[in-house]
């Protein structure tokens, strides 16, 4: 007996769902709303990690940082601005010590002086203890001959408290710096004669707190 093939069970093909224009915009609208919602989950995310490493990174210094500031002398704090109500210091609260390594310095040799800061008021101040602040000045015959402020340096304030003292060491070349010239290079400027000579170290913006003269020999 024959078989007939039962060309009756192939499925239709399904017929596509046209849409309307109102359709078309809902699920455009839908889809924009979609991408909207994950570009700003991303962005949450990405906040949430930015967040977590800062707070990381804060307890961190919090913990150890505060090591390393705990050493850090109160006099090299950087330079605070003048609305802290801090003053500058003065005559009435300062004194100016200087001594010289030696009373005697060959012609063309070098002398080392110590400068002191010494801070005697009961209330802090303010200062510049760098060259061209504290400055020392050799003269001969009343006549400047040599001065640490001709060149330009960075200031170096320091917040004084009552106790507080600053030493620092000033080399002078036995040389002259008479025209007001920046030399680097002590070598290059011209060598004194022999002679007398006084150093007296100053405040710059306080003419009044200085030290006593010290006379060398150069020889």
């Amino acid at each position: 007996m024959a078989v007939q093939r039962n060309t009756a069970g192939k499925a239709p093909k399904k017929r596509r769902r046209k849409l309307s224009k109102r359709q078309r915009a809902i699920y455009r609208r839908r889809r924009i709303v979609v991408g909207v919602l994950l570009a700003v989950f991303l962005a949450l995310a990405v906040f949430c990690v930015y967040s977590i490493s800062r707070g990381v990174g804060f307890v961190y210094d919090a913990t150890f940082g505060s090591v390393s500031h705990a050493v850090m002398e109160r006099s090299a704090a950087p330079e605070p601005h003048h609305s802290s109500g801090v003053r500058d210091c003065s005559a009435k609260d300062t004194r100016l010590e200087l001594t010289a390594k030696s009373a005697t310095v060959p012609v063309g040799g070098s002398l080392e002086w110590v400068a002191t800061i010494v801070h005697e008021g009961n209330d802090s101040c303010l200062l510049d203890a760098s060259d061209s602040g504290r400055v020392l000045t050799i003269t001969q015959n009343g006549q400047k001959v040599w001065s640490s402020d001709v060149c330009p340096v960075d200031a170096r304030r320091l917040l004084m408290a009552k106790g507080d003292k600053d030493i620092q060491s000033i080399t002078w070349g036995a040389n002259s710096t008479t025209d007001g010239q920046c030399v680097e290079n002590q070598d290059e400027l011209p060598k004194v004669d022999r002679g007398t000579y006084v150093g007296v170290l100053r405040l710059k913006n306080a003419p009044k707190v200085k030290s006593q003269p010290v006379t060398i020999e150069v020889q």
